[in-house]
């Protein structure tokens, strides 16, 4: 079984929601596209396509089957923003500097619900939703977002035509989180993000390396990690068939965020939803 990796540029067409915390009346963004929200859009836009011709795909269960097709045949990294530089996307990097990236990068949208006849504000409505801007805030250039998607080479899922139609994150409602296929083409190589990282690959398995002080760009467990940084419990909601979809709590264990750095060169597996393990 041999895994073919591919680098993918998508242009971000509209604001990017990519639930983090909240802040008082604030829903803060993570600054990139985690794996669980990679593959909760691949997921959607599969499945919906899958169903053209039938009806609505309104049943759960053809969700949670592609869901696991996706697990079972993908894998890929977390996406950050980039900017495009000559031939080449350059990523930027969240932590090499907070203040200048949350300036040019993150915006917010406030909203509430009104009280009639007083046109007031309603008591605990008023909220505020950060987002990733489609374009940056200083000069206004189009913001990108770049990563690497892993396919086994017996993959019979259509994941590069759903590529081209993806709405990744929250506020979809609203029309957030639009994205256009910008490249999709095979690594000819074994670096990730220009070298940063590298991948390997043997037998039916594969492992992403960093060197000594080389940053973490995924979630990564926190078990017998030569590793520093800031710890999170990783959790999101999922559905299972004991419930409705978001009902369930998945609690993915505590993890070391990314820009984490290691002390030693380590090798990562990749598990579900991107997350990986040393």
């Amino acid at each position: 079984m041999t895994w073919q990796v591919y680098h993918v540029i998508l242009r971000l067409r509209a604001p990017l929601h990519i639930g983090y915390s909240k802040v008082g009346n604030v829903q803060r963004t993570r600054p990139y596209v985690t794996g669980r929200a990679l593959w909760g859009a691949l997921t959607m836009r599969l499945t919906r396509d899958a169903a053209q011709g039938s009806g609505p795909a309104s049943d759960s269960h053809q969700y949670d089957a592609i869901g696991q097709q996706v697990h079972r045949n993908l894998a890929f990294t977390y996406f950050y923003p980039a900017l495009n530089s000559g031939n080449d996307y350059k990523v930027v990097w969240p932590w090499d500097n907070e203040t200048l990236f949350r300036r040019r990068f993150l915006s917010s949208y406030q909203s509430t619900a009104l009280t009639y006849p007083q046109h007031a504000a309603a008591e605990g409505m008023l909220h505020e939703v950060e987002y990733i801007a489609p374009y940056t805030l200083d000069t206004g250039q189009p913001v990108y977002l770049k990563g690497y998607i892993f396919a086994k080479a017996e993959c019979t899922l259509a994941w590069q035509s759903a590529l081209k139609r993806l709405h990744i994150g929250g506020e979809r409602g609203y029309g957030w989180g639009a994205t256009e296929l910008v490249q999709i083409s095979p690594c000819k190589d074994d670096q990730l993000f220009g070298g940063v990282a590298q991948f390997q690959q043997s037998n039916n398995s594969f492992t992403i390396s960093l060197p000594k002080d080389g940053r973490l760009l995924a979630h990564t467990k926190a078990d017998n990690a030569a590793i520093i940084g800031n710890l999170e419990p990783l959790v999101g909601r999922e559905w299972r068939s004991d419930g409705y979809a978001g009902q369930r709590i998945a609690f993915s264990g505590v993890c070391f965020s990314p820009g984490s750095v290691v002390t030693a060169q380590q090798h990562f597996t990749v598990k579900e939803f991107g997350v990986w393990a040393a």
